[in-house]
C-alpha cells in the first residue's frame, strides 16, 4: 500500500484549537485546469488504470480527515519541487476576522491585493508585479476566473466562513494549471472531512450596519463522510468615492449576500474514493457610481460542481479523474437620474444579462514504473458558453484540449536535490501553444535550501478582447494571439536559532510578448479596437519575508515586495502595480491561556493610474494597522470564541484607485479616488459543537 498519498489523514480536532500553519497532505483543490478538451479515449483509459487508497499513520492529536489525491497534493508537491508556495491557515483567518477571501490575503508575502469599496467588491491584485488578469483564482482546484472579462476578480463571491486555507502559488504554473496562471495561483480550500460528528456556528456584527452568520457540519457514517456549510453577509456599506456629485443619490456601496455548499465522499475500499462536491451562492451587489447614480446593482447567481475518482493505492500507479461545472449568471440594472428633472433614466433594465457556463474534466495518472524518476501525464478539457447583454457581447463559445507530462526525480537518487520538467500543449481559441517549466530544490541542510522556479507561460484573450462589439467603446478582435511570457523565480532561505526564526529571499523576473492592450491609431476604428503591440512588459523584483516564533505563543512575521514593472523602452512604472509594499505582524496566541491577540501593519508605496483628464496619480504612499483580541470563555474546552477586531484603527483615509467624471454643472471633470475600507468595530462570537 502506497504511504506516499493517503487515503485519509486522521487528527484529534479540538474546536478553535490552534492548527498548523501548513498541512501537506490537506485537500487542496488543483488545478482549475482551463481551456482544454479531453479525448474520450484518454479518459476512459485512465480509469482502467483505478482499483484504490492507502492510509495514513494516525496522528494522537486529531480527528480531522482529509481526502487526499494526486490533484490535492499538488500545491504541496510542486513546492518540493521549487515552487513557491505560501499557505493562509484557518486561524489567520480567524484573527482577522476576515469577512472575504480578498481580506484573507492581506498577510501574503508578494502579494497585493485591494478591494474596490469594502467586502465582496472587486480587488486590484498584483503577484509581484503582475496585472489581475495575470494569476488564477481557484475553489478547490475549480477555476472561477470571470471568463468574459480577465480584470474582473472573482471575490465578490467568496465568503471567508467556508474557507479551511488558501494556497498561493507563486511564479509561472501553466504547466499544470493553464491559461491565466501566468504569474500564479490562488486556490481556495473549503471546509474539510471528519471522522467525528462536529461542526460550529458564528455570528459578526460591525459598527457600519453589517451582519455576518455563518456555520458548517461534518461527520460520517461507515464509508460515507460529509461536510456542509453556509453563511449570509449583509452590509448597508459606506460611501464608496472621496467626492460624489448631488446627482448622485445612491451612496453607500453594500451587499447582501447567501452561500450554501457541501461535500461528499464514499469509500468503496482501502484505495479508491469518490468525492462530490456543490456550492450555490446568491448575491446582490452595489456597483455605484461618483454621478447620476440611482439604482446600479449587480445580481449574482453562481453554481460551482464537481465529481472526482481518485486511486492512490499503488507507489507505481496513482491517479485521478475529475468533472466540474461552473455557472456565472448575472441580472444588471442600472438607473441614473435625470440632470434637470431629477426622474429616474434607465440605462439598463432589471434583468439584463451578462454570464457564462464553463463546463468540462480532467484526468492525470502519476506513473513511477522504475527507480528513480516518475511521471505525470495529464489530459483536460473545456467548454466554455457567455453573453453579454450590457456591452454587447454576443454568445460565444470555445472548446480546448490540452496535455502534460512531467518528469521529476525521486528520493532514490537524492533525499536533497529534487528536480522536475514539463511541457504542456493547448489546443483551442484558434491557437496551439506549447509551455514548458523546470524547477528544483536542494536542501543545503536542515537549515538552509536553495529553490528555483522558471518556464513560459500563456494568457489567452478574453472573451470581451475577442468578441466585444459596444459601439460607444473599443471592439473586439477575434484575431488577438495570446499573451506569451518567460518568468523565473529563485530562492534561497531557511531557519535560525533551532527553528525559531524562518527567513527567506525571492528574486523574480517576468518577460512579456503580444501584450494585449486597446489601438486608438487606427482610424478604421476611432473608439479604439483590441490588439497584440510590439513592445515587451518587462518586469523584475525581490521579496524579503522574516517570521519567528519567541516564548510562549509569541509570533512574528515581516515582508518586503519591490517591484519593477515597466514597458520596453519606459521608465515609468506600471499604472496599479505598486513598486513598494510591505507587512508586518504581531500575534500572541498561547497554549495555557484562553485569550490571543494581535495587530498587523500594511504599508503601501507609490501607485500610479492614468486618469482621464488629468493624466498619471500616484494614489499611493499610506499606512493602515489592524488590531484584534479574542477570549474562550470556557477556558481549555475553547468552544466560546468572542472576537473583537478593527480595521484600520486610525482611521485613514486611503485610495483603492482613482476615477474622473463630469460635473452636474457641465463645468468639467473631477477627480476622485475609490476609498478604502474606513474604520470599522467587528465583534463576534462562535459556538463550536
Amino acid at each position: 500500500m502506497c504511504r506516499a498519498l493517503m487515503a485519509s489523514v486522521r487528527r484529534v480536532h479540538r474546536p478553535f484549537a490552534r492548527k498548523p500553519s501548513s498541512v501537506s497532505l490537506a485537500p487542496t483543490g488543483l488545478f482549475a485546469m482551463q481551456s482544454r478538451y479531453v479525448s474520450h479515449t484518454a479518459l476512459v483509459a485512465a480509469l482502467l488504470l483505478a482499483p484504490g487508497v492507502a492510509t495514513a499513520d494516525e496522528d494522537a492529536d486529531s480527528i480531522i480527515v482529509t481526502g487526499t489525491s494526486v490533484e490535492e497534493t499538488l500545491p504541496q508537491e510542486l513546492s518540493r519541487y521549487g515552487s513557491d508556495l505560501y499557505q493562509v491557515s484557518e486561524q489567520d483567518i480567524d484573527d482577522r476576522g476576515a469577512v472575504d477571501v480578498a481580506a484573507a490575503l492581506q498577510t501574503v508575502p508578494g502579494l497585493y491585493v485591494m478591494p474596490g469599496s469594502g467586502p465582496f467588491s472587486y480587488v486590484d491584485v498584483s503577484l509581484q508585479g503582475s496585472r489581475t488578469q495575470d494569476v488564477l483564482w481557484t475553489v478547490d482546484g475549480i477555476r472561477i476566473n470571470n471568463r468574459l472579462y480577465g480584470s474582473t476578480s472573482p471575490n465578490d463571491t467568496l465568503p471567508a466562513s467556508m474557507v479551511e486555507r488558501i494556497e498561493v502559488l507563486k511564479g509561472g504554473e501553466s504547466l499544470f494549471y493553464g491559461t491565466q496562471a501566468a504569474a500564479g495561483v490562488i486556490n481556495v480550500v473549503t471546509r474539510s472531512f471528519s471522522d467525528e460528528f462536529g461542526g460550529q456556528v458564528n455570528a459578526q456584527v460591525d459598527s457600519r450596519a453589517g451582519t455576518n452568520v455563518d456555520g458548517y457540519v461534518r461527520g460520517s457514517v461507515g464509508r460515507h463522510r460529509f461536510v456542509a456549510w453556509g453563511s449570509h453577509n449583509r452590509s448597508e456599506g459606506y460611501r464608496p468615492y472621496s467626492e460624489m456629485e448631488p446627482s448622485a443619490t445612491d451612496r453607500k456601496r453594500g451587499y447582501d449576500l447567501w452561500s450554501i455548499g457541501g461535500k461528499y465522499q464514499y469509500d468503496f475500499n482501502s484505495d479508491l474514493l469518490l468525492n462530490l462536491q456543490y456550492q450555490h451562492t446568491e448575491a446582490k451587489l452595489d456597483n455605484l457610481s461618483a454621478i447620476r447614480v440611482r439604482e446600479s446593482r449587480n445580481d449574482r447567481n453562481e453554481e460551482i460542481a464537481s465529481i472526482r475518482l481518485d486511486y492512490v493505492g499503488s507507489d507505481t500507479v496513482q491517479l485521478f479523474l475529475k468533472g466540474y461545472y461552473h455557472d456565472w449568471n448575472t441580472a444588471y440594472v442600472q438607473i441614473r437620474n435625470d440632470l434637470t428633472t431629477g426622474e429616474p433614466v434607465v440605462i439598463y433594465p432589471a434583468g439584463t444579462y451578462w454570464g457564462y457556463k464553463d463546463f468540462g474534466g480532467s484526468a492525470v495518472v502519476k506513473l513511477r514504473p522504475h527507480r528513480g524518476l516518475e511521471y505525470l501525464v495529464g489530459y483536460d478539457f473545456q467548454n466554455f458558453k457567455g453573453r453579454d447583454d450590457v456591452l454587447l457581447i454576443g454568445k460565444t463559445k470555445e472548446k480546448v484540449q490540452a496535455g502534460v507530462l512531467q518528469v521529476r526525480t525521486t528520493d532514490d537518487l537524492s533525499d536533497r536535490a529534487r528536480l522536475s520538467a514539463g511541457l504542456r500543449y493547448n489546443d483551442g481559441s484558434g491557437s496551439k501553444k506549447t509551455v514548458w517549466n523546470v524547477s528544483g530544490r536542494f536542501d543545503v541542510s536542515e537549515d538552509l535550501y536553495l529553490e528555483a522556479n522558471g518556464g513560459t507561460s500563456f494568457l489567452l484573450p478574453t472573451a470581451s478582447q475577442l468578441y466585444q462589439i459596444d459601439p460607444c467603446c473599443e471592439k473586439g478582435n477575434p484575431n488577438l494571439e495570446p499573451e506569451e511570457s518567460l518568468g523565473v523565480n529563485v530562492s534561497v532561505g531557511g531557519r535560525l536559532a533551532s527553528g525559531a526564526v524562518t527567513w527567506k529571499a525571492t528574486a523574480f523576473a517576468r518577460r512579456i510578448d503580444n501584450l494585449i492592450d486597446i489601438d486608438y491609431d487606427d482610424p478604421a476604428y476611432p473608439d479604439g479596437i483590441y490588439t497584440n503591440v510590439d513592445s515587451k512588459v518587462n518586469v523584475r523584483g525581490a521579496e524579503l519575508q522574516l517570521g519567528a516564533k519567541i516564548g510562549d505563543g509569541w509570533e512574528l512575521s515581516a515582508s518586503y515586495t519591490y517591484t519593477r514593472s515597466r514597458n520596453s523602452g519606459s521608465g515609468l512604472q506600471r499604472d496599479r502595480t505598486p513598486e513598494h509594499f510591505a507587512r508586518g505582524a504581531i500575534a500572541w496566541r498561547p497554549t495555557d491561556i484562553p485569550f490571543g491577540a494581535n495587530v498587523s501593519v500594511n504599508w503601501v508605496g507609490d501607485t500610479w493610474r492614468t486618469v482621464s483628464g488629468f493624466g498619471r496619480r500616484n494614489y499611493g504612499q499610506y499606512l493602515v494597522v489592524d488590531a484584534g483580541l479574542h477570549i474562550y470563555p470556557d477556558g481549555d474546552a475553547r468552544r466560546h470564541r468572542f472576537g473583537l477586531n478593527v480595521e484600520n484603527i486610525f482611521d485613514k483615509d486611503y485610495a483603492s484607485g482613482l476615477g474622473s467624471a463630469l460635473r452636474d454643472n457641465g463645468s468639467g471633470r473631477f477627480l476622485y479616488f475609490t476609498r478604502g475600507v474606513p474604520r470599522t468595530l467587528r465583534m463576534s462570537y462562535g459556538l463550536a459543537f
